[in-house]
């Protein structure tokens, strides 16, 4: 580790913060203040992420979270996803703002998207960290996405190598 950093930053702290006010600004004009917005981060990579985020939108919104799991301790997708922890607000009639730190094959993404469907919400739209399309082998919409990144394993700002770095404050690759 050298000046606190475990790797070489790849997106920085400031990078980060400009393009949540962005994203935060883009997702306000398309719901509207007198609708109810749920806001849903999958934990636990979203976490410092949906924070940041949901500080720069409407005072009014709810928000909630979920526990969906396809690495477990491996670093590659399993393919197989479990829900760990459910969401306790109903989203019936109620628009939804997915929130995930980073989307690469898709596979988790899908099947909370098709559970939370299943719940008659009037919208879902999902905001990503970072997309890594180029890894996509389940096709998911992603309506907001703040940067796309290259075939580099990432850490930090939430995300985590086996439950550490999650903590750091921008995102790192290793050199």
């Amino acid at each position: 580790m050298i000046n606190g950093k475990v790797g070489k930053v790849y997106i920085s702290e400031s990078q980060i913060q400009k393009r949540i006010k962005e994203l935060a600004e883009k997702i306000e004009k398309d719901f509207p203040v007198d609708e109810d917005l749920i806001v849903v981060g999958l934990l636990k990579g979203s976490f410092m992420f949906l924070t940041d985020l949901v500080k720069e939108m409407r005072p009014t919104l709810i928000v909630d979270f979920m526990t969906a799991a396809s690495y477990g301790e491996a670093l590659e997708s399993s393919k197989e996803v479990k829900i760990l922890k459910d969401i306790e607000e109903s989203i019936m009639g109620k628009n939804v703002l997915l929130v995930e730190d980073i989307i690469d094959s898709g596979y988790t993404l899908s099947k909370v998207v098709e559970i939370l469907k299943g719940r008659s919400p009037k919208s879902i739209k999902i905001c990503t960290l970072l997309n890594k399309f180029y890894r996509r082998e389940v096709e998911v919409t992603v309506d907001y996405v703040g940067f796309d990144v290259a075939d580099y394993f990432v850490f930090g700002y939430g995300i985590d190598i086996q439950h550490r770095y999650r903590h750091l404050k921008d995102i790192e690759i290793f050199n």
